[in-house]
């Protein structure tokens, strides 16, 4: 199961926070797959889509996972890095 950092959440909170959506989250959806990799697709939504994975941080945010997203996700860590302008993205990396 996708696992979610301190870090991650806290954006996550505070994406739908600023967004007045008290109960949403994350969505993560594949857009396009190779054998490789996944493209991904992140919108914040009010809740999760029939059929969504919901895995719920220790803080309460949420993430929302598409059923392939969550196949794919399964083994990865959403976590939060700086980006070189200083803006915060997410980032899936590997699990330990």
């Amino acid at each position: 199961m996708l696992a979610v950092t301190e870090a991650a959440a806290e954006a996550i909170s505070a994406l739908t926070a600023q967004g007045g959506i008290e109960d949403g989250g994350l969505r993560f959806a594949i857009e396009s797959e190779t054998e490789a990799q996944a493209a991904l697709a992140l919108t914040v939504e009010s809740g999760p889509v029939d059929g969504d994975q919901v895995v719920t941080a220790n803080d309460g945010a949420h993430v929302f996972l598409e059923e392939r997203a969550a196949d794919y996700l399964s083994d990865k860590v959403l976590d939060v890095q700086a980006a070189a302008d200083g803006q915060l993205e997410f980032a899936v990396l590997e699990q330990d």
